[in-house]
């Protein structure tokens, strides 16, 4: 079990790409709440292969199996969930076909220092773990769902392109042997006034902690973000005004957070993920028994473009992080 997420929910995963199982511990959701099953399978679904060009061919079911916390009416239970997914498409033989060669762009050198070994597939550091990750999200939305919270992301650009050029794109950097990453866009609406807590239980920092659990994201901005160091402080400044007995601001160049609390605007957060690293274009890299220079071309079965399969995994990460935020101000009341 490795470091967990949160102040009060505590999620931790286990297992890997290729082992038998991966699977999550998760504490601290509020007792009772009834979960949504076929919901929560259509949310998972969101982030399987099958429906996008350029995504990897490997097929899992991704059937959810609760082991504990859940009753028979599907209802949260004694304050810890215990969930896992079966690994059932694996080709281990293409990762062990490769030898002690680290994958350019993949976590296989520093993992293979401090383990000894390179983890087929990636492992626990494979984008693979974001199926259970979707699992503690799903469920975090439905329970904000309930408060009139809303999360939703989009596609903003895939390879410096427009979403509406995605076939052409990706099908292009496919055809190369090559991969694209792109920028998410991920709203949040319906958020109390004054939700986060400074400085290092901010919403920013909430939120920036769960999303670079997303293995491939390697940057993101709040608002206007890096744009604002471009701009004047009488551009950059969201007036107030009143509106039907409401505060609202003229303008949302903050991403509805100030102080690290919400400010009653809409919660605007974008991430930046980097190409698919694993490619059919040799590379350079160096075998680490024999300590020599070698060219790799990767083997096994992957996304020439992940950051469509990535939009569930990126609410999911919004979703984690506000909850946790609303069940930490509850208890302190």
């Amino acid at each position: 079990m490795g470091p967990s997420f949160g102040h009060i929910i505590k999620l931790s995963l286990w297992g890997g790409s290729h082992e038998p199982w991966m699977g999550l511990q998760m504490e601290g959701l509020p007792e009772g709440f009834p979960l949504d099953r076929a919901a929560l399978d259509t949310f998972l679904a969101r982030r399987a292969p099958a429906a996008f060009p350029g995504s990897t061919p490997r097929r899992e079911k991704d059937q959810i199996c609760f082991t504990a916390g859940v009753d028979e009416r599907d209802c949260l239970r004694g304050g810890r969930l215990e969930a896992r997914i079966a690994n059932q498409d694996v080709r281990r033989e293409d990762y062990l076909a490769m030898g002690p060669v680290p994958r350019p762009g993949h976590g296989d050198y520093p993992a293979y220092v401090r383990e000894g070994r390179i983890p087929a597939g990636g492992g626990k550091y494979s984008g693979r773990m974001t199926a259970v990750f979707c699992v503690a999200g799903g469920i975090a939305l439905q329970i904000l769902e309930k408060q009139g919270i809303e999360i939703q992301a989009r596609i903003l650009s895939l390879g410096g392109q427009a979403p509406e050029k995605m076939a052409e794109v990706i099908q292009g950097a496919q055809a190369a042997g090559d991969s694209l990453g792109g920028i998410i866009e991920c709203q949040i609406h319906g958020l109390p006034v004054g939700l986060g807590d400074h400085p290092f239980g901010g919403l920013e920092n909430r939120i920036a902690g769960a999303a670079f659990a997303i293995p491939g994201l390697k940057a993101i901005e709040f608002g206007d973000g890096f744009g604002l160091a471009a701009m004047r402080g009488s551009q950059a400044n969201d007036a107030f005004y009143m509106e039907a007995g409401r505060v609202i601001t003229r303008s949302n160049h903050c991403g509805g957070i100030l102080g690290g609390m919400s400010n009653g605007m809409p919660l605007v957060f974008r991430v930046a993920l980097k190409p698919a690293p694993s490619i059919s274009l040799p590379q350079d890299s160096v075998d680490l028994e024999k300590k020599e220079d070698v060219r790799l071309s990767v083997r096994g079965r992957h996304d020439s473009c992940y950051v469509p399969r990535a939009l569930p995994v990126v609410e999911a990460a919004g979703a984690l992080a506000i909850l946790d935020a609303l069940l930490t101000k509850e208890q302190e009341g």
